[in-house]
């Protein structure tokens, strides 16, 4: 009988604490309008994942990639910058081979680097839904196009996150400024939105400009000297980089260091079609009100300054599924990618996989089909490069210079 006197007397100190804290939180709250963290129930404490001490390097090395988003991303996104640099070593041989007028030894064109002229493939792509037909002369970039735009309707962002070189680039030199200043820059709201809307009008402004061409217009621009040699030009520029240019990259770099992700964020075009185009995703971050325990972890992680804590579904057209908050958030199936608000989570390695496979199916499907390679021989490459100073591969505010059939 005593021992369960002293059973209850115990339970109503425990009651007694239990209510004192929650006043206390709820005066705090009061105060501050802000909600008090919770205490995490011990079933729902997520907890890290556990490496076998016998486990060899290799095996410790998988569990650490698939066991963690950010490193599973930061290797995607490695892998993806190494492709790119590759493709970019085999276009500076074949620049060398052009350069040479025939003297140095031959390489082969590589297509993927159609991915880095973004006017030619929304030219492609409106010619291609008016026609039916794939042009052969930047067939590649088509694909690529369409690859990025996929990812978009189906994937929010994950492009700019997980794949982009540009978006890779652009989180480590802000990674770099937190490191070197300890923190970035906060734009003020007021500030922040203006800023933002600048990518959707540069976006529109390609877009207004395609508009308006016709047909005819879009096979004039396609079939001609300008654009059949557009990545030779687009080389040639950054190879012979005018100060003013050179200049402009210093201060976005710059930037770019101290207000993260300045340059998507603010100016890129393709950012802003990706985000319009992830109001359709159907995968979203998804937070359970039922646990979350209010900590705001999630909204701090979050590189692109969402409110997360406080959404049930993310819906903004900043959020890249890069899986930060995720991966911040403390507590067992709380916040969480899902296709549907009570559908099952995606991890970070299925969002990987679907990521790298859409991208890679699009542009595969362009090689089994015959629509990966262009149709400009090796020896109109030559001829090309031998004029590439005449006034047929210029431009003037997009428009190409009249050409004859020979041109």
């Amino acid at each position: 009988m005593r021992v369960h006197e002293e059973v209850l007397e115990a339970g109503e100190k425990a009651a007694g604490a239990e209510e004192s804290t929650a006043s206390i939180a709820g005066i705090a709250s009061e105060r501050t309008g802000r909600p008090v963290p919770k205490k995490i129930p011990t079933h729902l404490r997520k907890r890290p994942p556990v490496v076998p001490s016998d486990a060899g390097r290799l095996r410790r090395l998988w569990l650490r990639v698939t066991g963690d988003s950010h490193t599973l991303r930061t290797t995607v996104q490695i892998a993806f910058v190494i492709l790119c640099a590759w493709i970019g070593v085999e276009f500076y041989l074949f620049m060398e081979w052009g350069a040479s007028r025939g003297a140095a030894p031959f390489f082969e064109r590589p297509p993927g680097v159609e991915g880095f002229l973004p006017i030619s493939a929304l030219i492609s792509l409106k010619y291609w839904l008016l026609t039916g037909t794939i042009n052969s002369v930047h067939p590649s970039g088509l694909f690529i196009f369409l690859a990025i735009v996929a990812t978009g309707l189906f994937l929010k962002k994950a492009f700019c996150s997980w794949l982009c070189p540009i978006g890779t680039l652009s989180e480590s030199l802000w990674m770099l400024g937190e490191r070197v200043f300890g923190r970035t820059l906060t734009i003020p709201r007021w500030l922040d939105y203006p800023l933002r809307s600048l990518k959707y009008l540069l976006l529109l402004f390609f877009v207004w400009a395609i508009w308006q061409m016709d047909v005819t217009a879009l096979a004039a621009f396609i079939h001609s000297p300008y654009n059949k040699m557009a990545d030779v030009k687009m080389y040639q520029f950054f190879a012979n980089i005018t100060q003013f240019a050179l200049w402009s990259i210093v201060v976005l770099m710059l930037l770019s260091v101290i207000i993260k992700n300045f340059w998507c964020r603010f100016l890129c075009p393709y950012g802003a079609l990706l985000g319009i185009l992830s109001w359709a995703s159907p995968v979203k971050i998804t937070r359970s009100r039922e646990t979350c325990i209010d900590c705001e972890l999630c909204t701090k992680a979050c590189p692109a300054r969402i409110v997360v804590h406080t959404a049930t579904r993310v819906q903004s057209d900043e959020c890249t599924a890069c899986m930060e908050c995720v991966k911040a958030c403390p507590v067992l199936d709380t916040l969480e990618l899902r296709a549907t608000k009570k559908g099952p989570a995606i991890p970070a390695p299925v969002l990987a996989a679907f990521v790298v496979g859409l991208f890679v199916a699009v542009t595969g499907m362009a090689m089994l089909t015959g629509h990966w390679q262009n149709s400009i021989s090796r020896d109109e490459y030559q001829r090309r490069f031998n004029e590439i100073n005449s006034p047929l591969y210029q431009h003037n505010r997009g428009e190409v210079p009249a050409y004859g059939p020979g041109d």
